[in-house]
């Protein structure tokens, strides 16, 4: 049940009809259009009461009979500025826009990038973004590495925001991505279930880290694509979108990205890389309004498409 406040912010009424689990992730399976992290941070920031008193424990468990209240409050003012970079168009209309992303260009700002990042851009191309999904992530609905290039969609509204978001929780959006990793896989192709999180001694990485120590479920499929001598170039269709799951997972295999600077050597077989071979080169996702399947393709970055002719040429 829903109840608007005199205030701007929003009040959430839900019974517990079940019982033993999380309050973070009941939350999560009651409201499918709002993130995790999002409901998460509302515990953190006291809006959420149980059974009238404020919850701040996102592992405090709901049992059957409980009263869960949950207060949005309005977007905050963004304070970004709009930024003048190009951007690669591969679809828009006045309800989203997929683009082209390349290397080096970080989705939002954070610590050490507060400017030149694809939001800034995205301020500056469209007037109307502020506020949708957030204050630093408006209209982002999925992230690319910093170094990871190719295929990324943005909303432009609330609604197709709330919408896409839905499409990646229900995994009915296909993302599929094209890599070159270390070595040759023994079989033809594979998936790898196995839960990420922060790294135990390097805060700044992500592993392989068992769920009951903080780890969350991720699962990527994988497909030999060609050989390319001591090299192969790989196929991967993301199940669910950790922080760098791919190259965690590649990484898992024992045969990780070439160029990936975190998890690998870094070191690239003859070709001067920005980062990880590493390109999102498939999106596919329903139209939040009309419904249509659009399959958006992204072209190879040159800095990929040279390191395979190298290869190839080796070969």
């Amino acid at each position: 049940m829903l109840s608007q406040s005199t205030s701007p912010s929003t009040e959430i009424q839900l019974q517990v009809w079940d019982t033993g689990e999380r309050i973070d992730r009941w939350l999560s399976r009651q409201l499918p259009l709002l993130s995790r992290s999002r409901l998460q941070k509302s515990i953190e920031q006291g809006n959420v009461q149980l059974n009238g008193t404020v919850c701040a424990a996102k592992k405090t468990t709901v049992r059957r009979g409980d009263r869960v209240c949950l207060t949005l409050l309005p977007p905050q003012p963004l304070d970004l500025q709009p930024e003048a970079i190009p951007l690669d168009i591969l679809y828009e209309d006045e309800f989203l826009i997929i683009l082209n992303k390349s290397a080096g260009l970080v989705v939002h700002p954070a610590p050490g990038h507060p400017s030149g990042t694809l939001v800034n851009a995205l301020l500056f191309h469209c007037d109307r973004l502020a506020g949708i999904g957030g204050v630093q992530r408006p209209g982002i609905v999925h992230r690319l590495d910093k170094d990871t290039t190719g295929a990324i969609a943005i909303a432009k509204t609330d609604f197709a925001h709330q919408h896409l978001q839905a499409q990646l929780k229900a995994k009915t959006a296909r993302r599929e991505y094209l890599g070159v990793v270390c070595g040759r896989p023994a079989s033809d192709r594979g998936t790898i279930d196995q839960p990420i999180g922060r790294h135990p001694g390097d805060r700044k990485k992500m592993a392989v880290v068992p769920i009951e120590k903080g780890g969350r479920k991720a699962i990527t499929h994988w497909k030999r694509q060609e050989p390319l001598g001591n090299y192969t170039l790989m196929q991967f269709r993301l199940e669910t979108g950790r922080t760098h799951q791919i190259r965690v997972h590649s990484a898992y295999l024992k045969h990780s990205i070439v160029g990936d600077p975190v998890y690998s050597s870094g070191n690239t077989p003859g070709v001067n890389l920005t980062g990880q071979a590493l390109h999102a080169y498939r999106l596919c996702l329903q139209h939040p309004v009309s419904g249509e399947q659009i399959e958006a393709i992204a072209p190879l970055p040159d800095e990929l498409t040279k390191l395979l002719r190298v290869l190839r040429k080796r070969v």
